[in-house]
């Protein structure tokens, strides 16, 4: 709770707000800060892999190089460090770190409806509001480049998704503290939580977005992921997404049987009784998505009342936040201790089994974060939009990116810095645009560091 000194009112908070401008004005938002002469991107991604397994960074090199998109999905730390170089606002809350657009998806709450939301947080900290809203409106203008759109439809998508954010934390601002922590994107009612604040053709364009998920949200979740024996269900091994643990530096079963009974701990009494209610039957490396590929990630199998009440988990080793690094600040706590912090802050409806342990044998300590896998979870299919749609897509991101900065209780202070105008749109997809061929051009610095054979991915 906050001292009992009287708070400041509503319009107080949007007036400290504005006052912020004359330190950074919204334009100066748009500036791309140049790079030191001797600054490395691809270095800098070599030195990043080095505290990851060795024997996955042909793979994360490999991912990395499919595309531009999919290269900036793996390159945050140098995004980081770029806006670490310019101009930022003082306005600091729980950011996602990685707000790019496909680390926003659908998937089930805890009463198990489905809901639109932030779904990665490995690199969530405390930052600076607007590198957030950078990161997401960058990775729409990437997308949008990478769909064959020209230069105007870019920066329509990247002003609509910005001018969306601005509007909406305006609206939080207004909405009392329990109302914007209970707001959520709930697919069967996805309109009434924006309170009508789209047209109706917008209306269309979302319900075909949601359509476009990969995924799906039937069926069983685990039939293409567990097999049945003599001796019950096992996780099927499906390189490289799923693996035996065959690599004595890494992670063993015994160490997954520690990790679930450690980490029950830090979930509340009503959920240690649910997770006592399963044992563990079996467990698999995990590679999974981009950015996070080469750290320590495994899916644990748990059976509960018999060996078809399957449970999946998801163990994923936290590091330095790429945030903090670029801030040069360290961790003050256990890594996946601050992943599941931050993630219980931004979103609406957090998984039931979130929670963190960490192992303190080894040459160092590694931290944690644990949740449920596979449930019933679906991710956007980029390559299906076409411009309108991903000005839908983007306004629903940037809907739920305002809402979760405004549970750090700073939508006011936001808002009035954010104002009426269109500077703030405007200046970030100037930045975006920008971004975009910085982007392009580390991307083929990688391709030629490939070619030249200074790299090696997988085949």
């Amino acid at each position: 709770m906050s001292a009992s000194r009287e708070p400041l009112t509503l319009d107080e908070r949007r007036r400290l707000g504005r006052s912020l401008r004359s330190n950074t004005p919204r334009l100066s938002l748009a500036v791309l800060a140049e790079r030191p002469e001797r600054y490395d991107a691809i270095d800098r991604l070599r030195q990043q892999g080095r505290s990851r397994n060795p024997r996955l960074l042909g793979l994360r090199y490999q991912r990395m190089l499919e595309n531009p998109l999919a290269f900036y999905r793996g390159a945050a730390l140098l995004m980081a460090e770029d806006l670490a170089r310019g101009a930022s606002s003082s306005l600091e809350v729980q950011i996602c770190g990685d707000a790019h657009l496909a680390n926003f998806g659908v998937f089930a709450s805890p009463e198990r409806r489905m809901v639109f939301d932030v779904n990665d947080f490995d690199e969530t900290t405390v930052g600076p509001f607007e590198w957030d809203v950078k990161r997401l409106v960058t990775s729409l203008v990437i997308a949008s480049h990478q769909l064959g759109h020209d230069a105007r439809q870019q920066e329509t998508i990247a002003v609509g998704a910005a001018r969306e954010y601005r509007s909406s934390m305006a609206r939080f601002a207004q909405q009392t503290r329990l109302e914007v922590w209970y707001a959520s994107l709930e697919l069967d009612a996805v309109m009434r939580e924006l309170r009508g604040f789209f047209s109706d053709s917008a209306k269309n364009k979302i319900d075909d977005v949601i359509r476009h998920t990969q995924g799906g949200q039937g069926g069983d979740p685990f039939a293409k992921v567990l097999e049945y024996g003599e001796n019950g269900p096992t996780i099927i091994v499906d390189p490289p997404h799923f693996t035996r643990l065959d690599d004595p530096a890494s992670l063993s079963v015994g160490d997954a049987f520690e990790i679930v009974a450690g980490y029950a701990s830090t979930l509340s009494s009503d959920r240690q009784m649910l997770l006592g209610q399963f044992s563990v039957r079996d467990a698999a490396r995990h590679v999974v998505g981009i950015g996070s590929v080469g750290t320590e990630c495994l899916a644990v199998l748990l059976v509960g009342r018999d060996d078809h009440d399957p449970l999946l988990l998801q163990v994923k080793q936290g590091q330095l936040s790429v945030v903090d690094q670029a801030l040069g600040r360290d961790d003050a706590g256990p890594a996946g201790e601050r992943v599941v912090r931050g993630q219980r802050l931004l979103q609406a409806t957090p998984d039931v089994l979130l929670g963190w342990h960490s192992l303190e044998g080894g040459e160092q300590p590694r931290s944690f974060s644990i949740r449920q896998l596979y449930d019933r979870r679906a991710a956007i299919d980029v390559e299906a939009l076409d411009e309108s749609l991903l000005v839908a897509y983007g306004r629903l991101c940037a809907w739920t990116l305002a809402r979760a900065h405004a549970r750090s209780g700073r939508s006011a202070e936001i808002a009035g810095y954010l104002g009426k105008s269109h500077r703030f749109d405007e200046a970030l997809a100037a930045f975006a645009l920008a971004y975009r061929d910085r982007n392009h051009a580390d991307f083929e610095a990688l391709k030629d560091v490939v070619a030249r054979g200074g790299i090696t991915v997988a085949t």
